[in-house]
């Protein structure tokens, strides 16, 4: 039976896939109250911003994103549980739902996706998102004692168990572990998926996105694309890749970098540029797609999307745009890196 990080990979051998683009910017757009987020659940916080609880008191909403991104031309469809864990939502008094905002939003793409992949036969996926929670492993909050943490490796590990277990009950099939500005924060995820793969007795496929603090290429723990490549690759992602922080003129060479040294497929949403003063995102779809698709003309890409400020039009910038590209060819064995000048090794089956 084929899998479905074989399918994925499949897939990607034909062509540069596309993924969808940000939720928080086009949930800004709807412009909700207070009422239309806290629904009747009765909880005693304000949720106004609680973009996640939407699975359960507004789901038109997540649906009509994830919906818009399909038409446009997306492969990969992600949850909208970006803050779906106990960390996050204990802002919001809403600890007690995270299982059922996780189901609920797989439920909603995995839907859709089925849907979409039923009427014209493409193979549609759904991508479970796991983002950072604002807890750090790596990082004293407290200035005056470097040694403190807020928040020790097993608890992490189990919040995020907590969310992975329930975006498969939902019907997800890969884990994304996405903006991650912390490589130890992303190896307790990394620890999480794959003891609920164990679980479930089967692969559960990881993908792996890293974002940048500064343009020379380092997240908030220090770690270099190549120093986090090689500090989770032990985990098998079906992609790796980078996110948010930055546009794509600032991703470039990273991007290169990522291309040149993983041997699994790698997997690139950039912010819709950098923001305005005002926060909001200016960069026209069709710069975003001529931008990415220098990538994809040179052979360093494998699945496109967008994060920060991106909308549907720039996705379908990005699809039209990389039609005919012939895509990444991913290596067998990952070249010699020049971090370290580690001897290459072949990967386990």
């Amino acid at each position: 039976m084929t899998t479905v990080r074989q399918r994925l990979n499949a897939e990607a051998a034909q062509r540069v896939l596309i993924t969808d683009g940000a939720f928080g910017t086009e949930i800004q757009n709807w412009k909700l109250s207070e009422a239309d987020y806290a629904g009747s659940l009765g909880l005693t916080h304000d949720q106004k911003g609680n973009n996640d609880i939407l699975a359960l008191t507004m789901p038109t909403v997540p649906e009509t994103i994830t919906r818009a991104y399909l038409d446009a031309g997306s492969d990969i469809v992600s949850t909208n549980t970006f803050s779906a864990n106990v960390i996050s939502q204990a802002d919001y008094g809403a600890e007690a739902l995270v299982a059922d905002i996780n189901i609920q939003s797989a439920r909603i793409a995995r839907r859709l996706a089925d849907e979409y992949q039923d009427r014209d036969g493409r193979p549609r996926f759904v991508a479970g998102a796991i983002g950072p929670t604002n807890k750090t492993l790596s990082l004293s909050p407290d200035v005056n004692d470097p040694g403190f943490r807020e928040i020790d490796f097993d608890y992490l590990k189990a919040v995020y168990r907590e969310q992975a277990d329930a975006l498969v009950a939902g019907g997800v099939d890969f884990i994304l572990i996405e903006t991650v500005f912390d490589t130890l924060n992303a190896k307790a995820g990394v620890m999480a998926a794959l003891e609920a793969g164990d679980a479930l007795g089967r692969d559960l496929p990881i993908m792996l996105s890293m974002t940048l603090t500064d343009l020379s290429g380092r997240n908030l723990s220090g770690h270099t694309v190549e120093a986090f490549w090689h500090a989770v690759r032990h985990a098998r992602p079906v992609t790796i890749g980078l996110n948010c922080s930055f546009g794509a003129e600032q991703l470039r060479p990273h991007v290169k970098v990522l291309s040149e040294i993983c041997d699994t497929l790698i997997m690139v949403y950039p912010n819709a540029g950098l923001p305005n003063e005002l926060g909001a995102y200016d960069e026209e779809p069709a710069t975003t797609a001529a931008l990415v698709g220098d990538w994809a003309d040179h052979g360093q890409v494998n699945i496109l999307g967008g994060c920060c400020g991106s909308t549907p039009a720039h996705i379908k910038a990005m699809a039209e745009r990389v039609r005919g590209v012939t895509p990444r060819r991913v290596p067998q064995v990952a070249v010699k890196t020049r971090l370290a000048g580690l001897e290459p090794f072949t990967m386990a089956a």
